[in-house]
Formats: structure tokens, C-alpha cells, sequence
């Protein structure tokens, strides 16, 4: 008979944290990251806890992970501890066992509940350098009610509503600099930032030779009377319909 894997212990403590993809790291996949993520707590001593079965791994949640190429301010996960750690130590040792450009902004207890479902919505801002005023293209877009987009997945082509996921739009002009302030709801299929820049193409004229810069600036529980993505660590109304 095939000896019966150990058990480990439940975690003692449990940490989410907030960090960021900045810069050329923002074309880091989720995969690397996670290999990243996993060095940097061995490199950091973290006491993990671990899974149970022939093959432990340490117990690590991640949740809503932008798409590779985009950069965020916004990223989370969760961590289960084998020992009660202050959270503010955590955050300065995994932060010093990263490479600059996966940067930890914040480390809190989690109050228990699950992580990913208080992720119900992000906020983006798509940077086109010489865009020009997108205002009026912007606005036809918002007073469309469906605005079907194709995107290349796994599984093939499809065709989806990109409108749909759009809960409020907002343009600012500074120089040569446009900015796209984007709210989208997290729905299935995803709606991405770029899948939004078709749908504007599909409603009217869009620079299409712009290569944008796509940035996830908050991610967390959705206001939607206000079109307002509320903090998950720390917004006392987060989770609150």
C-alpha cells in the first residue's frame, strides 16, 4: 500500500498583499511572477505554511492578475503563515526580496472570506501619446448599447460585448498626452483594457497607430450607483452591496 502523504497544519496567520508591475516588468506573465513571487519568500525566510499531499507547495492565493503587458498599481495576493508575523516586517522583507519593478505597496491581516471575490472591478488608465481629444469618440462609445469585439483565445476566436463591462469612461488632455480613465466590472468573458480600444475603433475614428500604455491603478469590491472601485484591504464598505 502506497504510503499516505504527511498532513501540514493549517496556517497560524494569513497576509494579503498589494503590489505593483512597474515598468519593463510589466511583461512579466503570471507564471513568472508566481517563480518570482516563491524565490522571494525563500530568499525573505518566510516561515509558509504548505499544502498537504505528496507535492507541498506553499500556500499562496493569487487573484486577478492583469494581463501581461499592462502595468498595475493594483495586484493581490494572499499568503498563509506557519507563524504570526507583524504584517509591516513582511512587507519590507518580501519588498527587499523582489526585483525593483514588482514593488510591495502594502501587507495587511486578512480578516478571512475570500479575496478574489471582493475583486469585482478595476479601474485603468490607457496613456496614448499624440491621441489628440478622443471626447466626442468617447462619448458615441458610451451612448452605444452593444459593441461586440473579436479577441484569439485558447479555445479560438470569439466574439463578445466589450460595452458591457464599461461603467464609466472619462478623457483628459494634457499636451500630447491622452489619458483614458476606465472603469470596467470583472465579467466572464474578461473585458480587457485593449479589447475597449477595439470597441472604440469599431464606434468610430481611433489613432490605431498609437501603441498604448495600459496601467490598472485599483482593483477591489464595486460601487456601481457611483462607478467607483472601493480599496479591498482597507475601505471599510468593501464587500457591502
Amino acid at each position: 500500500m502506497r504510503k499516505q502523504p504527511e498532513q501540514q497544519a493549517p496556517p497560524v496567520q494569513r497576509l494579503r498583499v498589494r503590489y505593483a508591475k512597474r515598468g519593463r516588468l510589466r511583461f512579466t506573465s503570471h507564471r513568472d511572477f508566481s517563480r518570482a513571487f516563491e524565490r522571494a519568500i525563500f530568499r525573505a525566510g518566510l516561515p509558509m505554511a504548505y499544502s498537504s499531499g505528496f507535492n507541498p507547495h506553499p500556500r499562496i492565493s493569487y487573484a486577478g492578475a492583469a494581463p501581461t503587458g499592462s502595468a498595475s498599481e493594483a495586484e493581490y495576493l494572499e499568503i498563509g503563515l506557519a507563524k504570526v508575523l507583524d504584517p509591516a516586517d513582511v512587507h519590507v522583507t518580501l519588498d527587499e526580496s523582489l526585483p525593483t519593478g514588482l514593488d510591495v505597496l502594502e501587507v495587511v491581516e486578512s480578516p478571512g472570506g475570500s479575496l478574489s471575490d471582493l475583486l469585482e472591478a478595476s479601474r485603468w488608465e490607457i496613456t496614448l501619446q499624440g491621441a489628440g481629444d478622443l471626447s466626442a469618440l468617447v462619448e458615441t462609445f458610451l451612448a452605444t448599447e452593444t459593441v461586440e469585439v473579436q479577441r484569439m483565445t485558447k479555445k479560438g476566436l470569439r466574439v463578445f460585448d466589450a460595452r458591457a463591462a464599461v461603467l464609466g469612461m472619462e478623457v483628459r488632455v494634457d499636451g500630447d498626452t491622452t489619458v483614458l480613465d476606465v472603469v470596467l466590472e470583472h465579467v466572464v468573458p474578461a473585458v480587457r483594457p485593449d479589447d475597449v480600444l477595439s470597441a472604440l475603433a469599431a464606434v468610430g475614428v481611433y489613432p490605431i497607430d498609437v501603441v498604448p500604455l495600459l496601467t490598472r491603478v485599483q482593483q477591489g469590491p464595486l460601487d456601481r450607483e457611483n462607478a467607483l472601485v472601493r480599496d479591498p484591504l482597507s475601505d471599510p464598505l468593501s464587500g457591502q452591496s
